[in-house]
């Protein structure tokens, strides 16, 4: 799952209420379907700081809540707002994930493209910019190795409000 650490970091993932937080404002189908169709309790999920200095891999979280309808996209003042989406006809979903580790060791993104095993990752794909994307269970334990995840349990705080939790589709 792709995040802008300016708007969305995995440090504040730490420090969300219950260490977790809604997936909100994918407004891309592909990656809409990803975590409505595809994601299910309990899977693991990399962080990922796009647009970042220098774009990596950061950590892991964990799905603690099925996909449900994005209520961003019914509100006109949201950045995320979606005339054509409504309760009853919802068009965005959203999931709810919860902080598992923080990888002592960022994965920057060039690296990535040199491990072995990883050639075939989506994320590695020319022109690859969904903000949900799939990841085999290959790969997510070849990052896992590289990234070396530390438990690391932070007190809850209000540092941020409900905002977008992704990068741009």
């Amino acid at each position: 799952m792709k995040t802008e650490p300016d708007v969305f970091s995995i440090d504040d993932l730490m420090v969300a209420p219950h260490q977790t937080t809604c997936w909100d404002g994918v407004r891309n189908y592909q990656a809409r379907n990803f975590m409505r169709d595809r994601m299910k309790l309990g899977d693991r999920v990399l962080i990922y700081h796009s647009n970042a200095d220098p774009s990596c891999v950061v950590g892991i979280a964990e799905v603690c809540r099925l996909a449900y309808p994005d209520h961003s996209a019914w509100s006109p003042s949201d950045p995320h707002f979606d005339p054509k989406s409504t309760p009853q006809n919802p068009r965005w979903f959203m999931v709810d994930i919860r902080f598992e580790s923080k990888f002592e060791r960022r994965l920057v993104l060039s690296d990535l493209r040199k491990i072995r095993g990883l050639e075939s990752m989506e994320l590695l794909r020319k022109g690859s910019r969904l903000s949900v994307q799939p990841v085999s269970k290959k790969e997510f334990d070849i990052i896992v190795s590289q990234g070396n995840p530390q438990s690391i349990k932070a007190k809850s705080s209000t540092k941020r409000s409900q905002s977008s939790r992704r990068a741009s589709p």
